[in-house]
């Protein structure tokens, strides 16, 4: 498997140890078993897989070559590179500027770019659109080009249906980048739609089995479809392809039932429902899976969870919902929300805000109980900001065995199990 360089800044003590561990036994990383780390006052959990995925890495890895092979240039990020502050932040302070925000509105004017101006495509990818204004202006779009191959996937196989002929249909946050740019490229050889989630999947089922009235479709999917769409007849067949990090289980909820509603049309036509299984991307998969196996095999014994991430990160609010669903759950962008009072400031899903909590770590346990909590991240998150909130954690438990101690017997069990 290929590895990047990224700044050492990024790597972790603890974390990263952990990882290593875990890869001497299953370097294939095919056990999903999660970690446990018994530090005396607290047990943490961490799933065998989370932070930095292959997309993130190779993004990071390219906008540094970008700084280092530019001295004296201008620096510019088409959007935020990836959803991360810390990351972001960092990219800034090298000398970075933003053309765009992650919505799109302007920052810094294109007419402002000079040709010989480098210019760094996120991860996310990017428009067809501006992808012809920054030529048209004479910059280089494809040396610095970090678009994640994952995305890339989706896009090439977006244009595969369009080239049978089948109407793409979007699972994805409709402002979300990833989602814009895989609607441009899609359009360009499919009709396309977007479909947001469950809740639409089953309007858009109602529409196909002829339960509502046509007429009224613009009214549900409005600016979500491409130019020239027409209904019915560009949804007698089509096929579902993802935003990359959307919850895998819900794009393959929303295909199948709109698979049934094609069935349920047609009889049954084989030719109808184009399969695209193959578009998931498997580092958000396996994040997930790696979640929801760790809630799986311990969740009784799990008392909350801490999920590290960026705000306005689509993969880590998944993760999140995952958790949330089991035990109470606090989404922090970094080490910084814990409160010198002792208050802890969190993203709340549900109100869409940055809130505070007091008391964060009082759980109602059974007598003689340590506290055990999950501990995971989304795939644009540093494992040195993991590193930072596993030790504010345990600042706040106390009292705890040493850290190198605890990697110790981790180490040591793992060797047991290899040798049984």
């Amino acid at each position: 498997m290929r590895t990047f360089d990224i700044p050492e800044a990024y790597r972790s003590p603890v974390i990263g140890k952990v990882k290593a561990i875990r890869k001497l036994r299953d370097p294939r990383k095919r056990d999903f078993a999660p970690s446990l780390l018994d530090f005396g006052s607290v047990k943490i959990v961490l799933p065998r897989h989370f932070g930095f995925c292959f997309g993130v890495e190779n993004a990071i890895e390219i906008a540094y070559r970008a700084v280092a092979e530019n001295p004296g240039k201008r620096l510019w990020l088409l959007s935020q590179m990836i959803h991360n502050p810390e990351v972001n932040a960092d990219l800034e302070s090298q000398g970075i500027g933003f053309l765009m925000d992650t919505e799109g509105g302007v920052i810094t004017p294109f007419e402002s770019l000079r040709s010989d101006d480098v210019v760094i495509v996120p991860a996310f990818g990017t428009t067809l659109e501006l992808e012809a204004k920054l030529m048209e202006i004479g910059v280089d779009i494809q040396k610095y080009n970090t678009t994640c191959p994952f995305v890339e996937k989706v896009w090439k196989r977006a244009a595969q249906l369009g080239q049978k002929e089948y109407t793409v249909v979007i699972h994805g946050k409709p402002t979300h980048e990833e989602t814009r740019a895989t609607f441009s490229h899609s359009s360009s050889s499919a009709k396309s739609l977007i479909v947001k989630n469950m809740d639409e999947a089953v309007v858009l089922g109602e529409f196909i089995r002829g339960e509502r009235d046509w007429a009224t479709f613009e009214a549900h999917f409005s600016g979500r479809s491409s130019e020239g769409f027409r209904v019915p007849e560009d949804l007698e067949r089509f096929g579902v392809v993802n935003q990359t990090t959307m919850l895998a289980s819900d794009t393959q909820a929303i295909a199948d039932h709109l698979k049934l509603a094609l069935e349920h049309r047609d009889g049954g036509k084989a030719d109808r429902f184009a399969s695209t299984r193959d578009t998931l991307c498997y580092a958000t998969l396996d994040n997930q899976t790696a979640t929801t196996g760790a809630l799986a095999e311990a969740q009784v014994d799990i008392d909350l969870a801490f999920v590290v991430g960026g705000y306005n990160s689509s993969n880590t609010s998944h993760l999140v919902e995952l958790c949330q669903d089991q035990m109470p759950t606090w989404y922090v962008r970094s080490a910084e929300e814990f409160e010198g009072d002792g208050g802890l400031g969190h993203f709340n899903l549900i109100t869409g805000k940055r809130e505070s909590a007091e008391n964060w770590w009082t759980v109602d346990l059974p007598e003689g109980k340590v506290p055990t909590v999950l501990l995971t991240s989304g795939a644009s998150c540093p494992d040195s900001a993991v590193d930072r909130v596993l030790q504010k954690i345990l600042e706040r438990f106390g009292g705890g065995r040493a850290v190198d101690d605890v990697l110790r017997d981790f180490a040591q069990e793992q060797a047991n199990l290899e040798n049984e």
